[in-house]
């Protein structure tokens, strides 16, 4: 019988290492970049097109390569990074394996060129597929410039994968913060399709932060720091106030190296309990610095999932870490001009409120439904909260649970939905509301349950999506205009979306790069949230995009009227009760929220009368 187990072509052998480490363009980013920072390069310069897709280049002033560096480079597990078993235990390099450019330039058309400082010729090579199509002297400046074109162009199956532009290029921008967080002293330019996305100067970790988020972090940031002989921690938490529903602005370096890990995570999120509503997380920027022996990064090739050897000890450190910096915060404003560790602050600035007049007010939706009771942020007062943690977190625990008793005991009956609306009219005289979250009322047929931020939701909901087909939409103008910084993504996706977002109700101009000028606002706002209202809508209108595939116009409705909805936890006089009942039964779909979910719950009471008998 012949034999069956053969070796496999080198260039097969590439291909399959290729996709444990290349799975996308931003995976080439990740590797490029760290190549570039462990060439101890100063200012490196990332160029983009498409998605990463038919573009990556990666420019930096390192140290360059030799000719004979250059094409051992290109080999499979060649590195300068490791030479024993003992180096995988002491490594403090961003890449080791030596598979990175072996594997990229398995699957692309790949350009590199290098010079040492101290040679007069650098070196040219090209590359398609792993094999070398050229390679010459040439003239270039001091450092590594290496362009990857058109990704997986001999591997048209995991092309295929690959998803739009607009996603891919969020990867790369996530992994481009990754890194441009982890190394505050370099300078990095990011380019996108020919436009500068991003210039920035070499400084300090704070100031790095603000130059990616923007300016609204600056009264944001608490700072975080510890030192203990297993572990020491530096870097910032964000305040409760700053805490979003998507994830992604949380993280975490281990001796500068960006890691995922389920527990650090929870670590912090902890501390947070009773300061930000559940669903919400913080925002974080921690750095680890913690011996190498004691943890093992070779656990996965991106080198994102490590493990420590006393996972409880850096789980307790980080906890107590974060609540000590929340503890001392009282609001205080960090000077950006002195480093992570400088304890000496400026006082806290509070936000100033801005008045408005309303336009439109001949509108006849412009007052369709308004509370008269301030909506209370789950943030406010979040000092007190944090000094009663223990006693709030019991009796929230004890609510939650009583909640949940009832829930169950309620989800024994039957649920009738779409049924006629003369059939669920509410009762006038039997309106109430429990947990100021939920309207009780009696009906014809028996009784209803109204959730009524749901119910809120599907009413604002259908609301905008008539305003967003006609184009226009109430609108309360500003007598002082809101100035807003913005990041360089959520800039462009306004500026994509500014007719829609015009036709809601929001009226803005570009003062200058990143910054607009907010002129007015969808009707019917409470005053003093205009600003928390706009980041909050675009954050969920993003939120929605990477999770939900839907119509652009219908995103930007169900994220407004998420936003604007009355909360749960709200108290409603009957008139306002009254009100929400009547918009939602005059709705198109009255039983559902935009999301699906229910937002009334009916009982028989042939049903209510079986349970007593």
């Amino acid at each position: 019988m012949a034999d069956l187990i053969k070796l496999l072509p080198e260039s097969l052998a590439n291909q399959i290492a290729a996709g444990e480490v290349v799975q996308r363009p931003a995976s080439v980013v990740k590797e490029l970049l760290e190549n570039a920072i462990d060439a101890q390069a100063t200012n490196i310069k990332l160029i983009v097109k498409e998605g990463g897709k038919t573009w990556i280049q990666v420019l930096d002033n390192g140290s360059g390569m030799s000719e004979k560096d250059a094409r051992m480079s290109f080999e499979r597990h060649a590195t300068s990074k490791i030479s024993s078993t003992n180096d995988l235990f002491t490594i403090m390099t961003m890449g080791f394996r030596g598979e990175a450019l072996a594997s990229i330039a398995a699957v692309a058309q790949l350009e590199l060129k290098t010079r040492k400082e101290t040679d007069e010729t650098g070196t040219f090579i090209q590359i398609e597929g792993s094999q070398i199509i050229n390679l010459q002297p040439t003239q270039t400046s001091k450092g590594t410039s290496i362009l990857v074109k058109n990704l997986f162009f001999n591997v048209p199956a995991r092309r295929n994968f690959l998803k739009n532009n607009t996603v891919e290029f969020g990867h790369i921008q996530d992994e481009f913060f990754r890194i441009a967080l982890a190394h505050p002293n370099i300078s990095f330019t990011f380019v996108n399709n020919d436009d500068e996305i991003y210039q920035l100067a070499g400084g300090k970790l704070a100031q790095r932060i603000l130059a990616l988020y923007g300016n609204q972090f600056k009264n944001q940031l608490s700072v975080c720091q510890e030192t203990t002989s297993y572990l020491k921690i530096t870097g910032y938490v964000g305040k409760p106030d700053c805490a979003k529903r998507k994830r992604g602005d949380q993280y975490f370096f281990a001796n500068k190296r960006f890691i995922k890990h389920h527990l650090l995570h929870y670590a912090v999120k902890e501390c947070f309990d009773g300061l930000i509503d559940p669903a919400e997380h913080p925002f974080y920027v921690l750095f680890l610095e913690i011996d190498p022996k004691h943890i093992d990064i070779n656990v996965h090739p991106t080198k994102t999932e490590i493990k420590f050897d006393d996972e409880r000890t850096v789980f307790q450190i980080i906890n107590s870490a974060v609540r000590k910096a929340l503890a001392q915060a009282n609001l205080q404003t960090i000077n950006f001009s002195e480093n992570v560790n400088n304890e000496m602050f400026a006082h806290f600035t509070k936000n100033t409120k801005h008045n408005y007049t309303n336009t439109n007010t001949n509108n006849e939706n412009a007052n369709e439904w308004k509370s008269n009771n301030n909506e209370k942020k789950p943030t406010q007062h979040w000092q007190e909260l944090y000094q009663n943690m223990a006693s709030k977190t019991l009796n929230q625990t004890q609510m939650s649970s009583q909640e949940n008793i009832e829930l169950k005991f309620v989800s024994n009956f039957d649920n009738i939905h779409n049924i006629e609306q003369s059939e669920i009219k509410a009762e006038h005289n039997t309106l109430f509301q429990i947990h100021h979250s939920y309207i009780i009322t009696q009906t014809r047929a028996g009784m209803m349950i109204i959730d009524q931020q749901a119910a809120h939701e599907r009413v604002l909901y259908e609301k905008f999506n008539k305003t967003i087909e006609s184009k226009f939409g109430a609108s309360q103008q500003f007598l002082f205009p809101l100035t807003i910084e913005l990041s360089a993504s959520d800039f462009e996706l306004i500026i994509d979306l500014k007719v829609q977002i015009h036709s809601l109700g929001f009226s803005f101009s570009v003062l200058e790069k990143n910054t607009i000028v907010i002129n007015g606002i969808p009707a019917d706002v409470r005053a003093g949230t205009e600003k928390t209202l706009f980041e909050g809508f675009i954050s969920q209108f993003k939120e929605n995009k990477a999770s939900l595939k839907l119509p652009t116009n219908e995103n930007l409705a169900r994220s407004l009227a998420k936003k604007l909805a009355i909360k749960k936890g709200t108290k409603l006089s009957i008139q306002e009760m009254q009100n929400l009942i009547e918009l939602l039964l005059s709705s198109q779909n009255p039983s559902y929220a935009p999301d699906g979910s229910f937002t009334i719950v009916s009982f028989d009471i042939n049903k209510i009368k079986e349970m007593f008998e």
